[in-house]
């Protein structure tokens, strides 16, 4: 025995009871390495079959468990470490596409805000939660509404509000709802939803020509209209 291990030679029950070891340890890692594998094909746009992905995997164990008794244990916290890095970019990559997903949706009204997607998913998410829904529409290359923007995002009062009490969406793009357009297809216009689903016509801002419009100056006048529409809502509740 003192002979054999002098020579570089490994003890059969050691070799055994460490590839017991090995192969149970991958029971439980091939799920995860199947979930890197498919990150990776989705990521370099790769049309791979879950069972090839299987087959992969498969192969790592092989490889794991039938190197020498040296070798594994060099190749297993290679392994364990490429497992690792690979499940903290994955979780990074979906932090950062949640944080670029929210700023989109936001285009610069106010990063804070939950953002509903499009008009279908603000009536959803209005109907669940009972809030009205107040609906943003604005150019990208309009003045009046960069100016607007910059007036909604400073005033923190209005931000609470958006943030607490409606269900937010701003949309470049007009809607097919022509109820959203009662005195035509301008910008920028503002107008709430009930959660019957009526849009409120009522609340009105001071121009008699645009009667949906606001503007920096008078932002305030938006503001009491926030306001105005949460105690209808609730007083007609």
């Amino acid at each position: 025995m003192l002979a054999s291990l002098s020579a570089g030679v490994i003890p059969l029950h050691s070799t055994i009871v460490f590839n017991k070891a090995v192969r149970a340890c991958f029971v439980f890692f091939k799920p995860i390495m199947i979930y890197l594998f498919d990150k990776f094909d989705r990521k370099e746009n790769l049309k791979i079959e879950s069972a090839h992905r299987s087959v992969r995997a498969d192969a790592c164990c092989f490889i794991l468990t039938s190197s020498s008794l040296k070798g594994q244990g060099t190749m297993l916290r290679w392994v364990l470490l490429a497992l690792l890095i690979g499940l903290c970019a994955s979780a990074g990559e979906q932090k950062a596409k949640k944080k670029v997903k929210s700023q989109s949706l936001s285009r610069g009204w106010g990063g804070g805000i939950n953002w509903a997607q499009n008009y279908e998913d603000g009536l959803a998410k209005m109907a669940k939660s009972q809030k009205p829904l107040m609906v943003i529409h604005h150019k990208d290359n309009c003045p009046h509404s960069k100016d607007l923007k910059k007036a909604f995002v400073a005033d923190k009062t209005i931000q609470k509000m958006a943030k607490e009490d409606f269900i937010m969406l701003n949309v470049v793009e007009e809607t097919s709802d022509k109820n959203l357009a009662p005195d035509g297809y301008y910008v920028p216009r503002i107008l709430f939803v009930d959660p019957t689903l009526t849009v409120r016509t009522d609340i009105t801002g001071k121009y008699s020509n645009h009667l949906y419009t606001y503007t920096a100056s008078n932002i305030q006048d938006l503001a009491d209209n926030m306001k105005k529409a949460k105690v209808l809502l609730h007083s007609e509740l």
